[in-house]
């Protein structure tokens, strides 16, 4: 399998996400060229991290005692994304600390198996008071632990 380019193999597929999340595109989030803008890859890993955790903890995470800052964020940009078609955000995580998470993701438009992108996120946690950092929920764990799979170059990272 060739990559979007025709290079390279695209790095991952639709199928290798166990949870893929619908975000719906905004007419803002086009730019002057015609695609989404690059910045905005940045806020539908954001969603689709917060949303599903909320869904499946059944709680508001903003309340708990300790909350999920992001520490790092990467994207590699494969192919564009445009207004007006949704976006399906796969979910995936390759380390589970004993403070953060390590979350890879992978965004995909219309029926193409290859993504546009796929991204890093690292959730450090905090006491939601003080910041300071502290182990992650267990409910949290709970939620993202069905997802963890092996972990690959590009989460190679010490977080």
């Amino acid at each position: 399998m060739t990559g979007p380019d025709g290079g390279q193999p695209a790095p991952f597929r639709r199928a290798d996400f166990d949870v893929l999340r619908t975000i719906t595109t905004r007419w803002e989030d086009e730019d002057v060229y015609g695609h989404v803008n690059n910045v905005v890859y940045y806020s539908f890993f954001d969603t689709a991290v917060n949303g599903h955790l909320i869904d499946a903890t059944g709680t508001d995470i903003r309340r708990l005692d300790a909350v999920g800052l992001v520490a790092e964020t990467q994207c590699e940009f494969l192919r564009e994304l445009a207004f007006p078609d949704d976006v399906q955000a796969g979910l995936a995580v390759t380390r589970i600390g004993t403070s953060s998470i390590v979350y890879r993701i992978g965004l995909f438009q219309g029926q193409s198996p290859e993504p546009a992108a796929i991204g890093r996120f690292v959730h450090v946690y905090v006491d939601a008071a003080t910041r300071v950092v502290t182990p992650i929920p267990e409910a949290v764990r709970a939620a993202v632990s069905p997802l963890l799979v092996e972990p690959d170059a590009t989460t190679s990272g010490s977080a």
